[in-house]
């Protein structure tokens, strides 16, 4: 259960709050750049748990249900932090983008939902390639708005991850449309 795939997807879950905690103060533009180095880290760990887990052959129960899981705390948090902190107008998630991150959270939680009433019929619904391109879009996206914030002088930093945001909020209905999809083939 203590295999090293699992602790690093449960280092990613403790490692929110800190994460948080450098967030918190959207004007500390050295507490964004620390945010960006342990989302970075976080994000090297997401790779390398599945990584280490399908090449020492450890995949888990523990791991498949907790990875998908971190990912999700990971990233409700950084949006919630990005939008929610609003000190001088320096939020960086304003304005209509709201709705590629709402879109986004919203998905996040009905997917969870849905995979928790299929497993309750013990019906697996296994990620598409396409999922794991929306995660790697919210990844970057995320990745981006926290480096606008430790520079916001650099104005692109903020577009590129604005636009990749959009990206992925677009991913984000088609997976979910997916889901829901093979979701209803299940309910009566």
């Amino acid at each position: 259960m203590l295999t090293l795939p699992n602790l690093l997807t449960l280092s990613r879950i403790v490692a929110v709050p800190a994460l948080v905690a450098l967030l918190w103060w959207p004007d500390w533009e050295a507490g964004y750049a620390l945010a960006f180095a342990l989302y970075c880290l976080m994000g090297v760990t997401d790779y390398f748990d599945g990584y280490l887990a399908r090449a020492q052959g450890a995949v888990s129960r523990l791991g498949v249900f907790l990875d998908p899981i971190a990912d999700k705390i990971m990233v409700a948090a950084v949006i919630l932090m990005l939008v929610g902190t609003r000190f001088e107008d320096r939020a960086i998630i304003t304005g209509v983008h709201l709705i590629a991150a709402l879109v986004i959270l919203l998905r996040e939680i009905a997917v969870s939902g849905l995979r928790e009433f299929l497993g309750g019929i013990q019906v697996s619904v296994p990620v598409s390639k396409l999922a794991k391109w929306k995660t790697t879009f919210q990844i970057v996206a995320l990745g981006a708005l926290i480096l606008a914030g430790a520079a916001p002088e650099q104005g692109w930093i903020k577009l590129v991850g604005l636009a990749t945001l959009w990206s992925a909020a677009a991913l984000t209905l088609v997976t979910g449309w997916d889901y829901l999809r093979v979701g209803l083939k299940h309910m009566d």
